[in-house]
């Protein structure tokens, strides 16, 4: 599974990476975790706030740090 955290790398991607991270772990996936940070390549997404989560592509989340429950729902 490839999970992607899109943002310019200020505190609240950081903090979602963590959460992500954290709840990956618990569930026991086996992914790839890729913070993209580029702006031509976060708007390729059609993202226009961030932070924002893909997980194999998709955008699942943007603007905001999912609770820990959405993310697994997202994950799984």
């Amino acid at each position: 599974m490839r999970i992607q955290i899109l943002g310019m790398g200020c505190p609240k991607c950081e903090k979602l990476a963590e959460a992500v991270e954290a709840v990956a772990g618990e569930m026991g996936v086996d992914y790839e975790l890729v913070k993209v940070k580029d702006l031509k390549e976060i708007m390729s997404f059609g993202v226009m706030m961030t932070p924002a989560l893909a997980v194999d592509g998709v955008v699942r989340s943007s603007g905001r740090i999912p609770s820990p429950g959405e993310i697994r729902e997202f994950l799984s």
